[in-house]
């Protein structure tokens, strides 16, 4: 289905959401029709984020919100899909957009795979009415399926349109890109050949697949890393935990921007705690390059200073090979808590690859390892 007569059947005037490579069609479509941070269009920093704006949007306008999203952000919308949208308190409707990632007969990575499992059943569970949008639904059928689910809306409810793989398409396609000329991936070698013998917590996306490559090309083995393969937003609070029981080693963290962002108080709590051995990386490319590129909040904000809000020790800024490097070595040479913000270009090796071990394996490699 063209991106354009979707658009047309939901007749919306706003949407928000998280990014996901299934929606990529309707993310390239609101970012060049719409462009960013406006009245029609915001990308929010997780999905639950999302859905209190689209809320607002409602409790200004009247009029309903679209909210999309991948499906492992089902978990982030439950509490205000049940304390703030739902008829039982303020019924507030709102459309859901879902990319069915994981979906139970096709192949797909393992942080997708319970996830795509429980997609439908987790909906059904919040009790919202859905249809599954796959690439043979006609027009008509799309307009047909929604008749109910158009009346949940106008109840006061919520409602999904579940999206198969290749069901959206759109004919322009989006290219991301900055003016940063690190490449992500030789900040990861950089950061990994830094760390040494040290454990890392790598964030979920193409810096964790950077890291295993690395480790292969070089026949390191993978005993030093935890692979956050899904869990976007919370590799800094694995790394806090890992840190706060071994005080004795250098924990460090290889985080990214729309990671850091999707739950940045964990950057409070880290400040908070204060662990004197954990080195937090974040590459910021401004972009959630993973799923397609869309821009980030990263690209209007500052970490440097929210990392001083925070309580960190020491926060190096980098956006060269020399400033990385010297950088790496003053991180090494103290310590306390500190934090290196590495600005990044937008892409990767269209041969890039993926982890060949399960993460039950790497779990237990990189637990025997600490």
């Amino acid at each position: 289905m063209q991106i354009q007569d979707f658009i047309n059947i939901l007749g919306a005037e706003f949407y928000t959401g998280v990014p996901d490579s299934l929606l990529r069609p309707l993310c390239d479509y609101l970012y060049t029709n719409y462009g960013l941070d406006n009245k029609h269009h915001v990308v929010a920093a997780n999905e639950g984020n999302a859905a209190a704006i689209g809320a607002g949007y409602h409790l200004a306008t009247g009029n309903v919100p679209v909210i999309y999203m991948q499906n492992s952000g089902e978990g982030n919308i439950i509490n205000p899909l049940a304390s703030l949208l739902s008829e039982d308190v303020y019924g507030i409707p709102a459309w859901f957009i879902i990319g069915w990632r994981g979906e139970p007969g096709i192949h797909d990575e393992p942080q997708h795979v319970q996830q795509g499992k429980v997609t439908l059943s987790l909906l059904e569970t919040m009790g919202m009415p859905y249809v599954v949008v796959d690439k043979e639904m006609t027009i008509a059928e799309l307009k047909k399926g929604i008749e109910p689910l158009q009346q949940s809306i106008k109840a006061g409810g919520q409602a999904a349109l579940v999206i198969r793989k290749g069901a959206l398409e759109n004919e322009f396609k989006v290219k991301h890109n900055n003016a940063n000329t690190l490449t992500r991936e030789e900040i990861v070698q950089a950061v990994a050949k830094a760390a040494a013998d040290s454990p890392i917590i790598s964030t979920t996306g193409k810096a964790s697949r950077e890291l295993f490559e690395y480790r292969e090309n070089t026949r390191q083995g993978h005993a030093y890393d935890f692979l956050t393969v899904g869990s976007m937003g919370h590799s800094s609070s694995i790394a806090l935990g890992v840190a706060m029981q071994k005080e004795e080693q250098e924990v460090w963290c290889i985080d990214g921007d729309g990671a850091a962002l999707m739950h940045m108080g964990a950057m409070a709590v880290i400040g908070c705690v204060h662990p004197k051995n954990l080195i937090h990386v974040i590459i910021d490319n401004a972009a959630h390059e993973s799923v397609g590129g869309m821009p980030t909040a990263a690209r209007k904000i500052d970490f440097k200073k929210i990392a001083e809000g925070c309580g960190y020790d020491k926060i190096y800024q980098v956006a060269t090979e020399d400033e990385l490097n010297i950088a790496l070595t003053k991180l090494r040479q103290g310590n306390g808590l500190r934090l290196l913000i590495a600005k990044a270009a937008i892409g990767a090796r269209v041969d890039l690859g993926r982890p060949t071990s399960t993460p039950k394996s790497n779990k237990v490699e990189f637990m025997k390892n600490l």
